[in-house]
């Protein structure tokens, strides 16, 4: 399984923007059930800092069609005081984390 960590901040004004825009990706998710696939999006407790987790087995990327986040990811940039950084994550243990 592929696991991605996507991390960024943005400015202090557009963090209940970018939640909405989060909850809408999950919600067309929740309708669209991809197999084979997990997404976990948190704020950190400065409130600005958020971290993505993206687990995929699948051969393609199921957010990669949804509208919902080509919305979220369309001006993202604008957003942020720190720009979106992904880094790829090897898993060493798990335990009930993707259930």
């Amino acid at each position: 399984m592929k696991v991605i960590m996507v991390r960024y901040k943005v400015k202090p004004d557009q963090t209940e923007k970018n939640k909405d825009y989060i909850r809408k990706v999950f919600a067309a998710l929740a309708k669209q059930a991809p197999a084979n696939f997990r997404y976990s999006s948190f704020v950190m407790e400065d409130g600005v800092s958020f971290v993505h987790i993206v687990a995929n087995s699948g051969d393609s990327n199921p957010l990669a069609d949804l509208p919902e986040f080509k919305e979220f990811t369309a001006e993202i940039k604008a957003r942020c005081e720190e720009p979106p950084v992904a880094t790829p994550l090897q898993e060493v243990g798990a335990y009930n984390f993707f259930v």
